[in-house]
C-alpha cells in the first residue's frame, strides 16, 4: 500500500483537500493519482470519483480516469492511466460500463479493488422500463444489464455504504472518519430519495421518453415509465419502426417531452420531438460534470433532474 503516516502541516493539508477537491469537481486526470500522502484512489467516472471523494474526505486523493466530458463509454486507457492504477492505494469502478477500465484494474496491482456492481443488484433493462411497459406491444431490443445504478439515489447508497466499509478495512487509520462520513452521505441520499417521491407522486403523465436507456431504475424506483430511444448503448441507432412506436407513446400517453443529454448528440431526439411536436428538454445522466450540467455535482443535478421530470410529467 502507499498510504504515508508522514506528519504534514495544516496548510499542506489544506492546500492538498483544494487540490483533491478541485480535481474531483472537474473530473481530471490529475498527475498526482498515486503515491501521495493520503490514501489515494483512483475512480473509473465521475459517479465513482463522487462517492470516493464524499466517503474519503481529507483523507483521500482521488482521481477520475475519465475526463470532463468525456463519454464514459468510450474510454480508452492510457500508459499514463495504468500507471496511476498501479500507484493507487484503491481502484473504484462499475464493471461492465467501461470495458478498457475493467481490463487495467483487473491487470493492475492495486492494493484495493471495489466494483460497485458487486454492491447492489443490477437488473435487465432494455429500451422500455417500468410501469405499464408490459402493456405496450411494442418491438423490444434485446435488454442487457443496466449499470447506471447511480441514478436510483438508494442503490447508490447501497454502493456508499460498500464503499465505506472497503475504505475502512483498507485504511483503518482512519476508519471512524470513513463511517461518519459514509453515515451523513447516505443520509443525504435518503433524503433525495424522499425529494422524488413526493416530487413524483402526482402527475398528468408517468411517461418520459429519453435519449438513452439510462434511467430505468429511476423509472422503476418511482413509478414511471422510461421509454428511450437508444438502448443501454448511447450510441446505438434506433430503428425506423421504434421511432414510429415513440411516436405513437407519446400521443397516447400525454408525453410532453423528449429528453437528451449533453454528452451525446441531440439530433435523433430534436428530430422526434419535431415530427411529434413534443418540447425538448435536458434529463442527465450524471455521468460527468461540465459547464453545460445543471449544478456543480451530483446532488444539484439530480434536483434539476427532478425538476426537468416535474415539469414534463405535469406534476402537481
Amino acid at each position: 500500500m502507499n498510504v504515508r503516516r508522514h506528519h504534514i502541516s495544516g496548510v499542506a493539508v489544506a492546500a492538498a483537500t483544494a487540490l483533491a477537491l478541485g480535481t474531483l469537481s472537474a473530473c481530471s486526470d490529475s498527475a498526482a493519482a498515486g503515491n501521495t500522502e493520503k490514501f489515494d484512489v483512483v475512480a473509473s467516472f465521475y459517479p465513482m470519483a463522487f462517492l470516493a471523494e464524499r466517503i474519503g474526505g481529507e483523507h483521500v486523493n482521488v482521481t477520475s480516469l475519465t475526463e470532463p466530458g468525456q463519454e464514459p463509454h468510450d474510454l480508452e486507457i492510457s500508459a499514463k492511466q495504468t500507471a496511476q492504477l498501479q500507484e493507487s492505494d484503491a481502484a473504484l469502478y462499475l464493471k461492465g460500463l467501461q470495458p478498457s477500465v475493467d481490463e487495467a484494474i483487473a491487470q493492475s496491482e492495486a492494493g484495493t479493488k471495489i466494483d460497485a456492481t458487486e454492491l447492489t443488484s443490477l437488473e435487465e433493462h432494455g429500451t422500455e422500463v417500468g410501469g405499464h411497459a408490459e402493456e405496450h406491444d411494442h418491438e423490444h431490443e434485446e435488454g442487457g444489464a443496466d449499470p447506471h445504478i447511480w441514478l436510483d439515489p438508494m442503490k447508490y447508497a447501497e454502493v456508499a455504504e460498500g464503499i465505506g466499509k472497503a475504505f475502512e478495512k483498507a485504511d483503518p487509520d482512519h476508519a471512524a472518519d470513513y463511517k461518519k462520513n459514509t453515515a451523513a452521505l447516505v443520509e443525504q441520499l435518503d433524503g433525495l430519495n424522499t425529494k422524488f417521491e413526493d416530487g413524483l407522486k402526482n402527475t398528468d403523465t408517468k411517461v418520459f421518453i429519453t435519449t438513452h436507456a439510462a434511467f430505468g431504475y429511476l423509472a422503476e424506483r418511482y413509478g414511471l415509465t422510461e421509454e428511450a430511444i437508444s438502448g443501454l448503448d448511447p450510441e446505438s441507432e434506433p430503428s425506423a419502426s421504434r421511432v414510429k412506436d415513440l411516436e405513437k407513446t407519446a400521443k397516447a400517453d400525454g408525453v410532453t417531452t423528449v429528453f437528451y443529454e449533453t454528452l451525446v448528440s441531440d439530433k435523433t431526439a430534436k428530430t422526434l420531438a419535431g415530427d411529434a411536436n413534443l418540447r425538448t428538454d435536458v434529463l442527465d445522466p450524471i455521468e460527468g460534470i461540465t459547464d453545460d450540467s445543471r449544478g456543480k455535482d451530483y446532488f444539484q443535478v439530480m434536483e434539476s433532474n427532478l425538476k426537468a421530470l416535474q415539469s414534463a410529467l405535469g406534476a402537481k
